[in-house]
């Protein structure tokens, strides 16, 4: 509440001109209290960003569906941020030197190999992009970020189909192939 100060000075004189000059002080504590009290109750009613789940559409049992060498590309996370890829059967990727290993940065990683992928499918294959099939396999030295990293590329690079799948012995022989090169 605002509050009056006056001092009182007696004097003998009297002036006519001028009346005493009061002081006001203003106390501001119970406004501090109004804006924290606010404060409190907004961030107690407001509804924080809820987290959001990605689907994942699990494949029905039933016979397998056969796919085309050209359509699939095929993703293993190592460990360390690494990527082993490979077009088509790994027998024939190996041969014509269609693999390679890469990373999750945005430049020179696996983004570019899966846009890259989906040009070559608009270029020669009769479906398109919409035919490619990423398989994603993660080896035990890979963690859940590196998975939950190449479901999002999936994602932001509008691969329709895509499955999580356990590695072979062979692509695992073949990654550590490669890597004692």
């Amino acid at each position: 509440m605002a509050e009056l100060n006056s001092t009182a000075t007696h004097s003998l004189k009297r002036s006519v001109g001028r009346g005493k000059k009061l002081s006001t002080r203003v106390d501001l504590t119970p406004m501090v209290d109004l804006g924290f009290l606010l404060i409190t109750f907004f961030m107690v009613t407001t509804a924080w960003s809820k987290p959001h789940a990605s689907t994942l559409n699990m494949p029905a049992d039933g016979p397998p569906t056969t796919l085309g060498n050209d359509a699939a590309l095929t993703l293993v996370a190592l460990e360390n941020n690494k990527i082993f890829y490979y077009n088509g059967e790994l027998d024939e990727s190996l041969k014509k030197g269609s693999y390679g290993i890469t990373g999750y940065g945005q430049h020179n990683g696996i983004g570019d190999i899966i846009r890259n992928k989906q040009l070559a499918m608009d270029k020669g294959y009769k479906g398109g992009r919409k035919e490619m099939m990423l398989l994603i396999k993660p080896t035990p030295g890979s963690n859940y970020k590196n998975v939950v990293a190449l479901l999002d590329e999936a994602l932001i690079n509008d691969v329709k189909r895509y499955a999580l799948l356990d590695p072979t012995k062979e692509e695992q022989g073949a990654v550590l192939a490669q890597r004692a090169k």
